[in-house]
């Protein structure tokens, strides 16, 4: 048999298409050549594969070799595809019996003596193997990321001699172990640690519960970050697709996935020097950025006027969409980005106690609010003013049990529950044209919003916020529909804009 077809999978972003490995060997001068859009790693893997077949103790075909990697058209890059190759070669050679190789995709890189090495961004062509009902054979060092899937049926490879020996009816390779399921860590931060601050906590409890983003604007010390850092450990755990999506994402951008956590919800807040390719992603080959690695998490951006406003108005897409494509000369990548925003933010740049309040210039405060763009505030659901402690408030001390992180979460988990039954989503995430279904109000109410509307000066996209915003709060109320105590606190969360303006 002189042609043999082998399977694996490329990366694109976090998805992993099918790749088919052709090798042909034919009569003529010595020759190795490789067609299918190999980019320089994987060119040189002719080097890698003709030493691993003569160290494991075959024998390289003095004759022409012909690689395709198909489909042509799509770039291939990284080790993934060596041992695919080598089994390829030695099949078309007649040196191993590649038959129990039609429904496995097999992924590692060759070292020079025939061992099998650790590949990056392995989990996402693993996900896809198991959909596609695959087995795979990965190298021993990517057993923890095959551990996460525990129906996808693993073969670790230690070397090419392994894999070898086992097609020749040498014993099965031995076999990825699942991981146990490990309970989720305990809190150590609880919302219940937060004094004072009612009405922020009311807002923080209402983002929760519709995944609505969040801005809050307060003098220095008022407890906008500790909010912000609690609002975890009000969201329900992730469920299986969401925390695959989640670890896909860190394992493209070659971050460690911890068994222990690797179930939780991503926080991330990265510091205001952060530039808009690190934060959106990007770079000449797309890796995700910090709105990717916070999918169905949290984005805290902590002195939001201290970022570059660059990096912070590229935000404006994925907070609509979800998503992020990162278009290149050469490459082009969808990530997901379905995050939760929540900014704080001082209200002028002297840190006065509030906007109404300020000692700063004219000028200053020009210059300050006109760091943020009103297409960029206007995305953002809720926008509250948060002041700053008084004596009454620190001497009372800690909240009450029914306001702790545990109790906070059952109420969002039960407003959530109701969202998922009527629409089969977040409100936040609802459709407008969806609007008039699920979050109709009555006549005198509507009047009552557009009036409101009117005097904000707000856009159309803020009326459909609102009335998403008041189902939410509906919602926690367990109301049928929304009623006009429920517009009225939604509205009263829009009210900073026209301070802003």
């Amino acid at each position: 048999m002189t042609f043999t077809l082998l399977n694996t999978r490329a990366q694109v972003g976090i998805d992993a298409p099918p790749v088919d490995v052709e090798v042909h060997i034919s009569n003529g001068l010595p020759m190795f050549t490789m067609v299918g859009l190999p980019e320089t790693a994987v060119r040189e893997a002719r080097d890698r594969v003709r030493s691993a077949i003569l160290n494991s103790g075959f024998e390289f075909p003095a004759r022409r070799i012909t690689v395709n990697l198909a489909p042509a058209d799509l770039p291939k890059q990284g080790g993934r595809y060596d041992l695919a190759i080598a089994l390829g070669i030695l099949a078309a050679s007649a040196q191993v019996d590649a038959g129990g190789l039609d429904s496995v995709d097999c992924y590692a890189e060759l070292a020079l003596n025939g061992e099998c090495r650790r590949l990056e961004c392995l989990l996402p062509a693993m996900i896809a193997s198991q959909r596609a009902g695959r087995n795979v054979i990965i190298p021993v060092q990517n057993r923890d990321e095959a551990a996460l899937l525990p129906d996808l049926p693993a073969r670790l490879a230690a070397s090419l001699a392994a894999v070898c020996a086992s097609l020749n009816g040498g014993g099965a390779l031995p076999e990825a172990c699942p991981s146990p399921t490990l309970p989720p860590n305990p809190d150590d931060i609880d919302l219940a640690d937060v004094i004072g601050q009612q009405q922020a906590r009311r807002a923080l409890e209402i983002a929760a519960a519709g995944g609505h983003h969040l801005l809050m604007v307060g003098p220095p010390g008022c407890g906008k970050s500790m909010l912000a850092q609690r609002l975890n450990g009000l969201l329900p755990p992730l469920d299986d697709d969401e925390a695959m999506q989640c670890a896909s994402i860190r394992s493209v951008s070659r971050q460690a996935l911890n068994p222990a956590n690797w179930r939780q919800r991503p926080f991330r807040s990265p510091h205001h020097t952060v530039s808009p390719v690190a934060l959106v992603g990007g770079g000449s080959d797309p890796r995700p950025g910090e709105i990717s690695l916070a999918h169905h998490g949290v984005l805290f951006l902590d002195e939001l006027t201290e970022f570059d406003r660059r990096s912070i108005e590229v935000l404006r897409e994925p907070l609509e969409t979800g998503q992020i494509h990162i278009s290149r000369a050469s490459r082009q990548a969808l990530f997901p980005a379905r995050f939760q925003l929540i900014a704080a933010m001082n209200p002028c740049p002297g840190g006065c106690d509030s906007i109404r309040e300020c000692d700063c210039s004219a000028e200053q405060l020009s210059r300050y609010r006109h760091k943020l763009s009103a297409p960029l505030l206007d995305r953002i659901d809720i926008q509250l003013e948060t002041a700053r402690l008084r004596m009454p408030e620190i001497s009372a001390g800690a909240a009450t049990p029914e306001q702790s992180s545990a109790r906070v979460r059952e109420r969002v988990a039960r407003a959530r529950g109701r969202q998922l039954e009527r629409q089969g989503s977040l409100n936040a995430r609802l459709a407008n044209r969806e609007l008039a279904r699920h979050c109709a109000i009555a006549q005198e109410d509507e009047k009552m919003l557009l009036a409101a509307i009117d005097k904000l000066h707000l856009s159309l996209r803020s009326y459909h916020k609102l009335l998403r915003l008041a189902r939410s709060i509906a919602d926690l109320a367990a109301a049928p529909r929304i009623q006009r105590a429920h517009l009225a606190e939604a509205i009263s969360y829009r009210k900073l804009e026209k301070l802003q303006a």
